[in-house]
């Protein structure tokens, strides 16, 4: 296989200026997703807050909120979020310890995924994906080196790290945010051309302990019964993705508008949350369905673009990290809405209703911004001071994929 470099050695290169095109595909993003809430959620706000723009207000407050996440992560220089890493990891971690704690958590559906915050709520393991990714991308950058990724000594903190995270949020009995969280880090270590045969065990301890978690809880039994056999619980289980598909169905290639709204006419329950997707496709047809595919596309196009430039590892790694997670979440929500999954409550990035997805996935792309007009001679010249005082940096090449070069 031909190997392509992740991090290709380089000259030293004059600042760049912000990748606009980018910018503007996360703009569009943001709007569509405003824009497709404003049409599905006026029956819901005006049923449950008597209030027909009740979501939509939550969602633009929450959006300022991002916003301003996406202009320190964009504006904050790298080297200084690298020193701040353990405390922004540490909060993290302390608000997901949070929701045990009765008064401050929230209840819903027997499960505690949100802790109390002045004027709203928020979902910390949303947080704690953003988290992950940065902590794996400045640990491996520490350890970039094939042989310190060979050797257990240095693979099993990384290891050990992502396995609390990820028990911390099936603790807080949220399966699919767990496995997701999971697949991202495993994804992280691939890129960094981790030795994936020290993964195996983990692996494989991993199969036997999800069918356990499958089994624990009866909602997660009813939701893979339901997706196996989907005609037989139409009107119980599946009674939402049923509802899901016939609104798919209804939009055809053109779509129906905009002058109905999803729920007067398929009935969704919660269609502002995670099938939000089925109002846009209802709205604006199979059109709209290529629309957003293709936005999504070159959303994420450009910003693996961003890492493969990016001139450190550390912007590189998290740059992947964070569009991979968008771009996988969009992938799996979607899959849901059409029935090609089970039932997840994984939110559609920049659509679903939810502040705390809203902000998370802004501040995401605030660091691929930042990435994307890195220093190099900067960058270059504070990795070279450090490498005079402690000789213990690596040279700068690793592949993207996992075969090697010789020796």
């Amino acid at each position: 296989m031909a190997e392509l470099n992740f991090i290709p050695e380089r000259s030293s290169e004059i600042y760049r200026k912000s990748d606009t095109s980018f910018i503007i595909s996360v703009i569009l993003m943001w709007g569509i997703g405003i824009f497709t809430l404003f049409v599905c959620s006026s029956a819901s706000g005006q049923k449950i807050m008597n209030d027909s723009m009740y979501f939509l207000k939550r969602q633009l407050i929450a959006s300022l909120v991002g916003f301003a996440g996406l202009l320190f992560f964009a504006i904050f220089p790298l080297n200084k979020q690298r020193k701040y890493l353990p405390v922004f990891s540490g909060i993290a971690l302390l608000l997901c310890v949070l929701t045990f704690i009765p008064g401050i958590r929230v209840d819903g559906h027997n499960a505690y995924r949100w802790i109390k915050m002045p004027f709203f709520s928020f979902q910390p393991s949303e947080l704690l994906k953003f988290a992950v990714i940065l902590f794996l991308a400045n640990y491996f950058d520490k350890y970039c080196r094939k042989d310190d990724l060979a050797e257990d000594k240095t693979v099993s903190p990384a290891v050990v790290s992502l396995s609390l995270c990820v028990a911390l949020v099936f603790g807080q009995k949220d399966f699919s945010t767990g496995m997701f969280i999971l697949v991202i880090g495993l994804l992280m270590f691939y890129i960094a051309d981790a030795k994936m045969l020290w993964l195996l065990p983990f692996c494989i301890l991993a199969v036997p302990a999800t069918i356990l978690l499958v089994l624990t809880e009866q909602y997660r039994v009813n939701r893979i019964a339901g997706f196996i056999n989907p005609d037989r619980f139409a009107d119980s289980l599946n009674y939402q993705i049923i509802a899901s598909k016939r609104a798919i169905s209804t939009g055809g290639f053109w779509g129906q508008g905009i002058g109905e709204g999803l729920e007067k006419l398929n009935k969704i329950p919660e269609v502002q949350s995670d099938y939000i997707f089925a109002g846009w496709t209802e709205a604006m047809g199979y059109i709209g369905v290529i629309l957003y595919f293709v936005l999504l596309i070159f959303f994420t196009y450009k910003a693996i673009r961003i890492a493969l430039k990016c001139p450190d590892r550390f912007s590189a790694y998290g740059t992947f990290g964070c569009a991979a997670c968008i771009f996988l979440q969009s992938l799996v929500n979607v899959g849901v809405v059409s029935g090609a999954l089970p039932t997840t409550g994984i939110p559609l990035p920049f659509f679903s209703s939810g502040g705390s997805s809203i902000i998370v996935t802004l501040c995401m792309c605030g660091f691929i911004i930042n990435a994307s007009k890195c220093d190099s001679d900067t960058l270059y010249s504070e990795k070279s001071a450090a490498q005079n005082q402690s000789n213990n940096y690596e040279d700068l090449d690793v592949s993207f994929f996992t075969g090697r070069k010789g020796e």
